[in-house]
């Protein structure tokens, strides 16, 4: 009896501390967002979809961001070379979908009914291009935005990330902006 009182003691110790260390505020983004990507050496695809963050507050200024997206869209990629009297290369347009998963720190600060941030974030992305193929690679993005406060715990967000993956072994250079609502808790 005395080692289950011994052991329920710490359990509770520990869930107690464990508690301390949770952020008791942060906010949850949802939103559309735009998506700018150079999967191909033809063109650039834009590409439209979602972004959902989570961020924890760590310190006043300071939160812990995890940031999810995913962007839909159609992409033009070199098919091969024709030879009949001339040759001519080739093109196939595929549909694409891109999906990041990112963490990393945000700095902001409140002034007034505004909310200003910049963020760093490192994480995977995966890109699924259908008859060109699919890769995973590292993924890095750099941004900031802004949140204007609507109500007390309702805010609109503006955002703009430089996102930069390495998909098919090439480096893409994606420009991400995304747009609102964000719930404070």
């Amino acid at each position: 009896m005395r080692k289950v009182l011994i052991v329920a003691f710490m359990l509770a110790l520990f869930a107690g501390v464990a508690a301390a260390q949770v952020p008791t505020s942060g906010n949850v983004f949802f939103g559309y967002s735009y998506y700018n990507t150079d999967l191909s050496s033809i063109d650039r695809a834009n590409t439209n979809g979602w972004e959902a963050t989570l961020e924890g507050r760590a310190l006043p200024h300071l939160g812990i961001l995890v940031d999810v997206s995913g962007h839909y869209g159609s992409q033009n990629f070199p098919g091969g070379t024709v030879c009949g009297i001339t040759c001519s290369s080739t093109t196939f347009n595929a549909n694409v979908a891109v999906h990041n998963v990112l963490f990393g720190p945000r700095v902001s600060a409140s002034i007034g009914k505004f909310r200003p941030f910049a963020e760093v974030e490192v994480g995977i992305g995966h890109v699924n291009a259908n008859a060109a193929g699919s890769d995973t690679s590292f993924a890095t993005a750099i941004g900031g935005g802004l949140d204007y406060r609507i109500i007390r715990p309702i805010a609109w967000r503006f955002q703009g990330d430089y996102v930069e993956t390495r998909f098919f072994g090439t480096t893409q250079n994606n420009v991400r902006l995304s747009t609102g609502i964000v719930l404070h808790f």
